[in-house]
């Protein structure tokens, strides 16, 4: 498993409940979020990738711990660690922290993502050039 990525992200009102509590499905759209910028810091964009080489990536699994609440206005780090499980599927250890990467753990989840082809929508073998940037 390579180092973990983190990204910030702030909780707006939009996120949260009626109580100002993050609604629980939320913390999916802010994992996401974090996937996609492990992505672009790589330099590999989600909608170029469907182009060239032809992939893209769905959810195929996800495990979730809901821990503590998150609130208004918290600033948090969410982290993604992925590592190749098989030839089609990276899995993501992810956290959800507030305030610094070593604050409160939130959330603690495992995604499975599949490489499948644009076109077919089928699986496909994930491109050597992903595997090398997992190290």
């Amino acid at each position: 498993m390579t180092a973990p990525f983190f990204w910030p992200a702030r909780v707006y009102w939009e996120d949260t409940d009626a109580g100002g509590i993050v609604y629980y499905a939320n913390f999916l759209r802010f994992m996401e979020r974090a996937r996609t910028e492990w992505l672009r810091q790589r330099g590999w964009s989600q909608q170029a990738l469907a182009v060239d080489p032809g992939i893209l990536f769905t959810v195929a699994n996800v495990s979730v711990d809901y821990l503590k609440p998150a609130r208004l206005d918290d600033l948090l780090q969410v982290s993604c660690a992925p590592a190749p499980e098989g030839r089609v599927t990276l899995l993501f250890a992810q956290q959800i922290r507030r305030g610094a990467p070593d604050g409160d753990v939130l959330v603690n989840a495992s995604v499975r993502v599949a490489c499948v082809d644009a076109i077919k929508r089928r699986p496909r073998r994930l491109p050597d050039f992903v595997l090398q940037g997992l190290t």
